[in-house]
């Protein structure tokens, strides 16, 4: 599910492998934010941030499916961090075109695409407003840079304004579950920049 500065919104078992090897980006954000990659040992905190967003609105899918696809793309994934405290995250990971995760249940294949879905991008209540969540929209993709072409994801929650300023145009023939919420929107745009990285396929 994509997010926007506001919290959640783009909603973006056994490790996959996305097929290439990335550098992982670090970049230092003002007031003593920092954005990283992701570690293992973030997950505890991801998990109950995720929820916090997420569960009012039914939308929650929990840690098992969030692992799942984070392990599924490590060099796309972040965590927006201020001192021992996790504020934010984004969560992508290679997928084909017209589709998307499943709430319901964690990834059980891996993708080798040159194209990326923004699963989910999340910033905390108390930091929203700030320009957070399009900080890491922009460091996402400088990362996708590295081999991909396309983003997409599915605007939730009445984010899909958001994420048209940022170069995002709806295709609603592609149809969503319920479990995405009413009016739900698929999203896709270029990666600026982006290349191709050969032919999808399922791993």
């Amino acid at each position: 599910m994509g997010g926007s500065d506001g919290g959640g919104g783009g909603r973006g078992g056994s490790p996959g492998r996305s097929g290439r090897e990335r550098t992982p980006v670090r970049e230092r954000v003002p007031g003593g934010l920092r954005i990283r990659p992701l570690a293992e040992d973030d997950w505890p905190r991801v998990a109950a941030l995720e929820a916090e967003v997420y569960a009012p609105a039914g939308l929650s899918e929990g840690r098992e499916a969030l692992e799942s696809r984070g392990r599924a793309s490590p060099a796309t994934c972040f965590v927006l961090e201020t001192g021992d405290r996790i504020a934010g995250y984004v969560l992508a990971l290679p997928y084909p075109p017209s589709r998307y995760p499943d709430l319901e249940r964690p990834e059980e294949r891996s993708f080798t695409s040159s194209h990326l879905h923004l699963h989910d991008l999340v910033v905390a209540d108390d930091l929203r407003g700030r320009g957070l969540g399009s900080r890491l929209v922009r460091h996402l993709t400088a990362a996708a840079r590295q081999g991909y072409e396309e983003v997409s994801l599915v605007a939730v929650g009445g984010t899909e304004s958001f994420w048209a300023r940022h170069g995002f145009r709806p295709d609603r023939r592609v149809e969503l579950p319920a479990s995405y919420g009413e009016n739900a929107v698929y999203m896709s745009g270029p990666v600026p920049g982006g290349r191709p990285d050969g032919p999808e396929t399922e791993g």
